[in-house]
């Protein structure tokens, strides 16, 4: 049986070299798919604990930890590695030294508490049966996802676990707390790429051109029918446009004008239909402007489900080692995460470890230049996931 107390302990005792391998990541961001040297220092961290690697997707890793005792089950933890194209505004002794790009994420927080945990089973395996499959992802934040990539090269076989558990950093969340949700979560997310072309010319001479700009805005406020009056109510919808360039000015009507959304949802078959309305309406407003409109749609991730059974089982193993006062609900996420690829072929379970503490100034957003985490998240973060990996495998 597998003693709580003894992971505590080893959680403690591994507690600031996690800090410290958080705050070297940090220090040293890497984009998505060039997470070279990060992936170099997750090799070293394995070699020297005597853990087996084999090298996915360019920069993944995926060890394997086998315990002693006889069994065949398997289970699979994951964590991202890769950072944002973000100028961090902290100044804080280890803010990024890479200009331009920062972990405003968290994965610097998965992958070292990844890292711990590994730790923790490693010193463990003449105690437990089963094998853990240690996956350090590459390429979260950008399309194709890593997740896909890594998924395709075989990462959920030879041997196949049987479930996979990942945790991300919420800063809405108390460091020292963690959030659950069973069934679906997160959503899907798209993303649009529009142009739209009239024919340019003289601001003050609009009935010699065709005005992108005017078309552009139609399908603009057209398109938020497709959530309004197309979606049923019941289902989360958000379609949202960022990004619009029409290079003109304040005399001159431009050729073209490019848009650019993001369209999210939690249902399949809704998801695939509103797509499919958007591009006719948006082809058939420029149309009868008397312009044209390429609608491209580049398929994202799709929603996440964390597995019913297995996210209560985790829940349950959690709450017995921080304390039921420290598990607290989720709510539906409109954010979306190449996790989701894994949930969808095997049975899964994404978590909420919370980072935040007012006084230390750890509340703001992921993706924000500010974003930073209280760091006695980690005192859980390792402990935890070795837990829930260990308990799932029945021990």
């Amino acid at each position: 049986m597998i003693n709580k107390e003894q992971i505590q302990n080893l959680a403690n005792t591994i507690f600031q070299d996690v800090v410290g391998y958080r705050q070297h990541l940090h220090m040293n961001p890497e984009l998505s798919f060039q997470e070279f040297q990060t992936s170099s220092f997750i090799q070293d961290k394995l070699t020297s604990w005597g853990i087996p690697f084999t090298i996915m997707a360019n920069t993944g890793v995926v060890g394997l930890i086998k315990g002693d005792l006889p069994s065949e089950e398997v289970i699979a933890l994951r964590g991202d590695i890769d950072a944002l194209p973000i100028v961090e505004a902290n100044d804080k002794p280890y803010v990024s030294k890479n200009p331009g790009v920062m972990h405003a994420c968290g994965h610097d927080v998965h992958t070292s508490s990844l890292l711990g945990a590994a730790y923790i089973l490693n010193e463990m395996k003449a105690e437990f049966g089963g094998t853990i499959k240690l996956i350090f992802q590459p390429g979260e934040e950008i399309l194709p996802g890593g997740a896909s990539l890594m998924i395709a090269e075989g990462v959920l076989e030879n041997p196949r676990p049987a479930s996979i558990i990942g945790q991300h950093v919420m800063p809405w969340i108390d460091a020292g707390k963690v959030g659950f949700r069973s069934g679906i979560y997160m959503a899907s997310a798209d993303e649009l790429y529009v142009t739209v072309k009239g024919k340019g010319g003289h601001g003050a001479q609009p009935q010699q051109n065709i005005d992108p700009v005017l078309i552009t805005s139609h399908i603009i406020v057209a398109l938020q029918q497709i959530v309004s009056r197309n979606a049923d109510p019941r289902l989360p919808s958000v379609l949202s446009f960022g990004k619009v360039i029409a290079n003109g000015a304040t005399n001159i009507i431009p050729n073209e004008v490019k848009l650019e959304g993001t369209f999210r949802t939690l249902n399949e078959e809704w998801r695939a239909e509103a797509k499919r309305l958007m591009k006719k309406m948006a082809e058939g407003i420029a149309e009868s402007m008397g312009g044209s409109c390429e609608f491209n749609i580049m398929h994202g991730y799709p929603f996440l489900v964390n597995e019913e059974k297995l996210t209560a089982s985790a829940r349950g193993y959690a709450e017995d080692y921080l304390g039921k006062e420290n598990v607290v609900d989720l709510d539906i996420w409109m954010a979306a995460e190449d996790f989701a690829y894994y949930s969808q072929v095997t049975d899964a379970c994404f978590y909420r470890l919370g980072t935040g503490n007012e006084a230390k100034g750890t509340k703001y957003s992921v993706h924000h230049p500010n974003f930073d985490v209280d760091e006695d998240a980690l005192k859980i973060s390792t402990g935890l996931m070795a837990y829930i990996a260990l308990k799932q495998l029945g021990n």
